[in-house]
């Protein structure tokens, strides 16, 4: 009497003919079932040292070697050398191939932390700014003041500005960056730095 189980190897395709239902027979039963009582736990011992104590991981990778040690049995022949060698160098080849892997995806990043929350906004503070900042255009010539409004506040280009105001681009130019430089001179007279 066999055991019929559903797998889908990774690594291989079925033989024509064969569907992806695959009998265990008695005899691969008790060859597992001996592989998991003699190495299973040296084995996931094995596992969670290669991922970082990553307990889940570990037990897909015993898993996925026991299962590689079904596939192949012809592996765990005796005469070609140590089986727990064979399962050790195999769990060892799994874990690395799923580094790859992973380290290959772009976009994915794995941390513990959470990102920063966002900083909270203190309307006070930032009436307390628009006011500071307002005063200080007050402080400037009207024609700084003028072309500083328009452009920062008003969100006109410089060709925009230039035809409101009725100058060239090049005068608005000049006065936006005159206009900015006095403008830190007076928020420095006030105390505001930064």
């Amino acid at each position: 009497m066999g055991v019929t189980a559903r797998i889908n190897p990774r690594n291989a395709e079925p033989a024509p003919g064969e569907s992806e239902e695959r009998t265990i027979s008695d005899h691969d039963a008790d060859l597992l079932r001996a592989l998991h009582d003699e190495h299973a736990d040296a084995l996931y011992a094995h596992a969670l040292r290669l991922v970082n104590g990553d307990r889940q991981r570990a037990e897909d990778l015993v898993q996925e070697t026991l299962l590689r040690a079904w596939r192949h049995p012809e592996s765990l022949d005796p005469r070609r050398g140590s089986v727990r060698a064979w399962l050790f160098t195999t769990a060892r080849n799994l874990a690395i191939d799923a580094w790859r892997r992973r380290s290959t995806r772009v976009g994915e990043i794995y941390t513990d932390e959470l990102p920063e929350p966002p900083e909270v906004v203190d309307e006070t503070e930032r009436a307390v700014e628009a006011w500071t900042v307002a005063e200080a255009l007050n402080r400037l010539s009207p024609s700084h003041r003028d072309v500083l409004v328009e452009c920062f506040y008003q969100g006109r280009s410089v060709s925009e500005t230039a035809s409101r105001l009725g100058v060239p681009p090049g005068t608005v130019k000049s006065r936006t960056h005159y206009a900015l430089r006095s403008l830190r001179l007076v928020l420095a007279e006030m105390g505001v730095t930064g």
